[in-house]
């Protein structure tokens, strides 16, 4: 009986990241040339800056608020980190099985753009990845 509950609820936590994996991803591609697409965190900060119209000091004072609550945002999640990276690792791997299922239905100029479209992707992931883990770098630094 338990392991039974076991499977059904490994299960469901796979359907549910598979899921959120598939819509993520489905999002990205839909939504990436509208003009208004999510930026990086220091993108819109950046943005919200300009439109303000902040004196030099103003931003000064800005750009320390947005540091501060960076660093409290990573030491809210640090606690995560482990179970995050496992996360990690089953979506991707959920990712390349999806991936791997998609191209068998595909021609084979479709199955390129397809594989184009992913590498593109993992790319812009890998970014965003390398900046997040450098603002935790900073952010793990004793003033």
């Amino acid at each position: 009986m338990q392991r039974s509950k076991s499977y059904a609820l490994m299960f469901l936590l796979g359907a549910f990241i598979a899921g959120g994996a598939l819509g993520f991803t489905a999002d990205r591609i839909v939504s990436r040339d509208k003009p208004n697409h999510r930026g990086g965190g220091r993108q819109s900060m950046g943005r919200m800056a300009k439109e303000l119209d902040l004196t030099p000091a103003q931003r000064v004072q800005f750009d320390s608020i947005m540091s501060n609550r960076r660093r409290q945002m990573h030491e809210q999640f640090k606690p995560f980190q482990p179970q995050m990276d496992s996360m990690e690792r089953i979506g991707k791997t959920l990712s390349d099985s999806t991936h791997e299922q998609m191209k068998r239905i595909l021609t084979p100029a479709q199955q390129v753009k397809l594989d184009a479209m992913r590498a593109k992707g993992l790319r812009e992931s890998a970014e965003k990845r390398a900046r997040w883990n450098a603002g935790r770098d900073r952010t793990n630094q004793k003033p």
